[in-house]
């Protein structure tokens, strides 16, 4: 099962490009770039929740004539799953090295501000994430220095959340505390990031494997100094991550940084163009041009 061209899947007489195929033909829906193993198991949790006792089943009697169930599976595909401050040793390392150094870089070349983006933003609790560490770190820096994310992902419905910037206070657990204090508003057991923070920040729908741009339309040129595409990579098929990474370190700026997840250090150590900065956390340094 390790590829889409393969017969079947989970005992299904239904082959997955059968799946594929239909998506795209019924719905418009092009789902091949997804890993296969990902997508056998979306589909076998589907079949868990229709009470679908075949892929075939649940392929000529709910996801070819049901268009809510269509819907649905194409919302699973969309792995919407974040919290703040995810992966703490990442975060260290961007706190005490990477923006430290993006800052001094700034200061020497004259840059007048540091540009981030957030691919695969999810509900936006990495975004909030690194503007935290940016309001503080800037706020005390020589002079002010001005500062903008840019945070994108797929799903409309997970970019309003982000948007929103509001959390109950379960999700803050990984939030110091002087951080709770200083950079969000209570209102009875919700969150809500700091306007000050929150101004600095702008969401939009994008599609990492649009062929159409190199960047995000809203950030027009790209030029990042830091992009974050974090637990992503490892949903796609092995030609399309390399796609997705070539457009990535195509938008960062020269020294810029490419911060993934951990699950995905293997994946980057494959691409060419970047330089690893520290072996404990998956960040890594574009090539200097």
């Amino acid at each position: 099962m390790g590829s889409a061209s393969d017969d079947g899947f989970a005992g299904s007489k239904v082959p997955l490009n059968d799946i594929i195929r239909s998506m795209n033909r019924v719905y418009g829906l092009d789902i091949s770039g997804y890993e296969p193993s990902f997508l056998i198991r979306t589909i076998e949790r589907r079949l868990q929740a229709t009470g679908c006792d075949s892929a075939a089943s649940y392929l000529a009697e709910r996801l070819l004539v049901d268009p809510s169930e269509a819907e649905v599976f194409s919302r699973s595909l969309r792995v919407g799953y974040s919290e703040f401050f995810r992966e703490p040793l990442t975060f260290a390392l961007l706190e005490r090295q990477v923006l430290p150094d993006l800052m001094e870089r700034g200061r020497m070349t004259g840059r007048t501000g540091l540009r981030v983006w957030s691919a695969g933003c999810a509900a936006g609790q990495e975004v909030w994430s690194v503007a935290i560490l940016l309001d503080e770190l800037l706020a005390s820096a020589d002079r002010l220095r001005a500062w903008r994310v840019f945070a994108t992902d797929i799903s409309e419905s997970d970019l309003s959340l982000a948007c929103a910037g509001v959390y109950p206070a379960a999700a803050l657990g990984n939030v110091r505390l002087r951080h709770v204090d200083a950079c969000f508003t209570r209102q009875g057991d919700c969150h809500t990031v700091a306007m000050r923070i929150r101004e600095h920040v702008e969401f939009a729908v994008y599609d990492l494997l649009d062929t159409a741009t190199a960047c995000p339309p809203m950030c027009i040129f790209g030029d990042f100094d830091l992009v974050l595409c974090c637990n992503v990579l490892i949903y796609y098929r092995p030609d399309q991550r390399r796609r997705i990474i070539a457009k990535l370190l195509g938008c960062l700026a020269p020294g810029g940084y490419l911060v993934t997840g951990e699950a995905e250090r293997r994946l980057m150590a494959q691409a060419g163009g970047v330089l690893e900065v520290a072996p404990p956390a998956p960040v890594f340094q574009a090539t200097r041009r």
